[in-house]
């Protein structure tokens, strides 16, 4: 060791890369040991060094095997620290995005715009905590031009902390909306929290720029009474990068108003609620000078493959696949959405919403109100939050059972939407239906 800290190893290997998992250690690589309620990462610092890690850092004494083993008071700690200088080495924009709902989806555009003109660090996956935007930052090469760094919380006073160690230089709150109520005990709570991302930009150098839904008078409000610089998008007259929805049956299709000039833009996205998140992507590339053309041919070759928005032809059915995230807010969106559209033999398989504390019953009943009211007579309600809920339509208590179901009773020819948290594990439906 030489007395050497984590930070001076690191910054020996320019392409060294830090791992927190022992199934996964690349040569040369760096493995941090972090605990939970369930696991002792030190257990598994030797196995890492043995696999092929050059170091492992640990913070129990007792696990400190040779030379390339370095403890440390806490892994996490040690890891976060070590993104944070390490993040601090780059002069680049990075760009912080939070939000109820769309923060993974408007992640993958504005890195798809972005993309066109720059060599873009981002997100990958749903890797957006106090572990997953670390590691993110710990990737950050020379060679990268801007940085896109997906975070979230569901507790109160999460997304601070986060800021701290990526250090935003613009930032973008999708929206907020019913979700997590359980961990932030109310939604003033959960406002306030998103809201940290403004706050962090106060801070940055030059100054921090949000780009905010002009349309969304709760995030208006918040930003206008922090920060200076605010680019806006939405559907607004007023807003400085505007559109408006020509179409969802399926694609989503819109257009956008730029300097007196209409585009249209025809994607790969289902759901008309992916609107704002494509006209923050147009904000964003704007502010980088991605030309409009540009911007627009990378809205039209995104194509979703992460169980959100997406759009699948099977032998048996049409499936819209929106799997990864489901509270009040994009439940009841992307319902609206499945009733527009035209299609016959429609099909629901909705999942349980979770982290709802006291109002999870008034939630689910809301959801199945809506569904009655809508005239849906073939829907599956999946989880223990429908246990109670006074509808007629059935209940599976896990996807297991919907699966035992589809496997002894064949679904076909059905319009089916499948919208559930990724808990549920619906994600295992498609491949059958």
């Amino acid at each position: 060791m030489n007395g050497k800290s984590i930070y001076e190893i690191f910054c020996e290997d320019c392409n060294m890369q830090v791992t927190t998992d022992s199934r996964n250690c690349p040569e040369g690589s760096m493995f941090i040991a972090l605990k939970g309620d369930k696991f002792n990462g030190n257990e598994y610092a030797e196995q890492a060094l043995k696999k092929g890690c050059a170091y492992a850092v640990v913070d129990e004494e007792k696990y400190v095997t040779d030379k390339r083993t370095i403890l440390v008071s806490n892994g996490l700690e040690a890891l976060q620290q070590l993104a944070g200088e390490h993040r601090r080495k780059f002069q680049i924009p990075v760009i912080g995005i939070t939000g109820t709902n769309g923060k993974t989806t408007t992640k993958e555009l504005i890195a798809a715009v972005l993309g066109k003109k720059y060599n873009v660090l981002y997100t990958q996956g749903n890797l957006n905590n106090h572990i997953g935007v670390p590691l993110t930052l710990l990737r950050l090469r020379k060679e990268h031009d801007v940085a896109i760094i997906e975070m979230g919380a569901n507790h109160p006073g999460e997304i601070k902390p986060l800021t701290e160690i990526a250090n935003p230089t613009a930032g973008l709150i999708t929206n907020v909306g019913k979700a997590h109520l359980e961990g932030f005990g109310s939604f003033e709570t959960l406002v306030q929290t998103k809201c940290e991302m403004y706050d962090a930009l106060k801070y940055a150098s030059p100054e921090g720029v949000a780009f905010v839904d002009y349309d969304n008078e709760i995030l208006m409000k918040q930003v206008r009474s922090r920060l200076h610089l605010q680019k806006t998008y939405g559907t607004d007259e007023h807003s400085d990068t505007r559109g408006s929805l020509m179409d969802s049956d399926p694609y989503m299709r819109l257009r956008v108003i730029d300097d007196n000039k209409e585009y249209e833009v025809a994607t790969h996205l289902v759901g008309a609620y992916n609107l704002k998140n494509a006209l923050a992507a147009v904000a964003v590339g704007k502010h980088f000078g991605v030309a409009m053309g540009d911007i627009i041919a990378a809205l039209e070759e995104y194509v979703p493959t992460n169980n959100r928005s997406q759009m699948k032809e099977t032998a048996n059915n049409r499936l819209i696949i929106d799997t990864y995230n489901a509270n009040p807010t994009s439940m009841m969106a992307a319902l609206e959405n499945f009733t527009q559209m035209k299609g016959d033999n429609k099909m629901l398989i909705l999942g349980n919403m979770g982290e709802l504390g006291s109002i999870s019953r008034e939630e689910h009943q809301r959801i199945v109100d809506y569904l009655r009211d809508n005239g849906y007579d073939e829907v599956w309600l999946v989880g223990k939050g429908f246990e109670d809920i006074d509808c007629q339509y059935r209940k599976f208590r896990d996807v297991s059972d919907v699966k035992q179901e589809i496997t002894t009773n064949p679904v076909k020819g059905k319009l089916i939407m499948i919208k559930g948290s990724n808990s549920n594990r619906l994600f295992e439906l498609p491949e059958l239906l």
